[in-house]
């Protein structure tokens, strides 16, 4: 008997009893729609973090004073850096476009009745340009606020609607810390950070204001830069590294007390962690595949015992043993198969769902649906054979007297 014939025999057997075979299949549908899912779910999240973490900046690297301890920087004892340590960047490092000084504090904002805790950031005007960040009315922070120490701001979308509810932020003022500033732009909404922190909850003012009205010292405690390109961005490090160890007085083979970070080596680590978080969930996802294949075989017994008469008369009237394997294996492949496509589309539809309800990207797992689908019917083939050997191996005789 070819395969041509053994399909409708195979398919009509399974229609006879349509709840069990659902039943049976849903093993296997939990199982695929439970892998699918998690490779999209970890893949969209793989995704965000690489969206969040490019909206950091073009092609930022970010230089803070310390030394490493394990993963962690501690800056004690560390000197911070100075302005002259950013012009010799400036004029010295070829493959860096931009620097900026940053600093920042959280301080309480009163405006009128309303007042709250925010975090306040000193910038000189090309930290907006390195983090690609325009302003969504008003203007941003210019070289003549930085030269004269300014007391202007710029602040975030969420500080402008908590402080100026139903009005225009633009030409009011506010009082930070004892000092009052002209609100001169707000900036365009950034969202949550890859971390889940608020970047619109935020007051930038000039660097030179900043230093001496609120912190006290001309020191930088943190500087930002940008390469000039995507492939110059490791010699720009290694140039940034070179100056400041010169001018820090760091000596040959003592270890650095600055460290510059690039935001693609944070974006690595994600990356790898929600990769191997992805891959022991759809592991752990896999095990209801096993246990829809112990339901295959289970279900595939007892049809084998149901249909003990049905073996012996075909194998009276000329069947092979053969014929009788193919039929009973042909069965449970069937079962695998079409509960593996739908667990396919359940699968993507769910991670659709969740997606959306979370805000992450939905990304259609590509390589993970045919992987699943195939997992599935090598599934049915293992634990079907079992059940279709013992059919076939049936005696006529007696199969023919089984009641």
């Amino acid at each position: 008997m070819n395969l041509t014939a053994t399909l409708p025999l195979a398919f009509s057997a399974l229609l006879r009893n349509k709840m069990r075979s659902m039943l049976t299949m849903l093993g296997i549908i939990i199982g695929v729609a439970a892998v699918v899912m998690m490779q999209s779910m970890g893949r969209g999240a793989t995704a965000y973090v690489g969206e969040a973490i490019s909206g950091l900046g073009s092609n930022m690297l970010v230089v803070i004073p310390g030394t490493a301890r394990g993963m962690q920087q501690t800056s004690i004892g560390v000197p911070l850096f100075t302005a002259g340590d950013l012009d010799a960047i400036r004029r010295q490092a070829h493959d860096v476009a931009l620097v900026s000084a940053a600093g920042s504090r959280i301080t309480r904002v009163v405006v009128g009745p309303y007042n709250r805790s925010v975090t306040t950031s000193g910038v000189t005007p090309e930290y907006f340009a390195i983090r690609a960040w325009g302003a969504g009315s008003g203007r941003l922070l210019n070289q003549e606020d930085e030269r004269q120490a300014s007391t202007v701001c710029v602040i975030g979308q969420t500080v402008a609607d908590a402080m100026y509810p139903g009005q225009s932020a633009l030409g009011q003022e506010m009082r930070l810390h004892q000092l009052a500033c002209r609100v001169v732009g707000v900036m365009e909404p950034k969202g949550a950070s890859a971390f889940g922190m608020d970047q619109d909850d935020v007051v930038f003012m000039p660097y030179a204001t900043f230093s001496r009205r609120i912190m006290g010292s001309d020191r930088v405690q943190v500087f930002m830069a940008s390469a000039k390109a995507p492939d110059r961005i490791e010699d720009a490090k290694e140039q940034i590294t070179e100056i400041l160890r010169r001018r820090r007085h760091v000596r040959k083979g003592d270890e650095d007390n600055f460290a510059v970070r690039d935001p693609r080596e944070l974006q690595a680590l994600l990356q790898s962690v929600t990769g191997m978080l992805t891959t022991l969930l759809a592991g752990v996802a896999a095990v209801s595949l096993v246990v829809g294949g112990i339901g295959i075989m289970n279900i595939m017994l007892v049809s084998v015992t149901e249909r003990t008469r049905e073996i012996g008369v075909r194998l009276a009237i000329g069947a092979r043993a053969g014929d009788i394997l193919t039929q009973f294996l042909v069965e449970a492949i069937a079962l695998s198969a079409v509960g593996g496509v739908a667990g396919i589309g359940i699968g993507l539809v769910s991670a659709m769902g969740v997606a959306r309800l979370i805000h992450v990207p939905f990304v259609v797992p590509g390589i993970a649906m045919p992987i699943a689908f195939g997992v599935s019917v090598l599934v049915g083939v293992v634990f079907g054979v079992f059940p279709a050997r013992k059919a076939a191996r049936l005696n006529p005789l007696a199969a023919l007297r089984y009641e």
